[in-house]
């Protein structure tokens, strides 16, 4: 994905989507990492392949707690649009774009919840990300992290 550069007050800076901002489970006030070549959130000792899917899991299950099937899918929907806009699109939106436009609740929550290798794998692109408060996602980062 592709941010610009912009004059903010006397300096330069840049602004990130809250998309990106839920995925790494950063809001404002946290700290970011800043190298010659990157931008990206402090890391936490880091989560195995395993972990790492264990939490987007309980993500998944935080959102269908908080929200109903056609709030997660007016939010993949415009996040969906949104980023194919923005040329960030990825094949496992297609995908995404399927069950969401099936109206089938089952197969939604299906491939959100599924522990099988297609589940897994749509989960590394939730399209349903902004969906929780900022305060839920950093307790299920700091939970995933103990």
């Amino acid at each position: 994905m592709r941010v610009a550069v912009r004059r903010i007050g006397n300096s330069l800076g840049v602004i990130l989507p809250k998309a990106t901002l839920d995925a790494w489970g950063v809001a404002e006030g946290d700290e970011l990492e800043l190298t010659e070549r990157s931008l990206h959130p402090r890391t936490r000792g880091g989560f195995s392949h395993q972990e790492l899917d264990q939490l987007r899991w309980s993500i998944s299950l935080a959102v269908i707690r908080h929200c109903t099937p056609r709030e997660i899918r007016a939010k993949s929907v415009a996040n969906l649009h949104k980023w194919k806009q923005q040329g960030a699109w990825v094949s496992a939106f297609e995908e995404w774009q399927e069950i969401i436009n099936s109206n089938d609740d089952g197969r939604l929550y299906a491939a959100m919840l599924g522990r099988d290798e297609d589940s897994i794998r749509l989960r590394q692109s939730m399209p349903y990300v902004g969906l929780l408060p900022q305060t839920e996602l950093r307790k299920l980062y700091e939970e995933a992290g103990s």
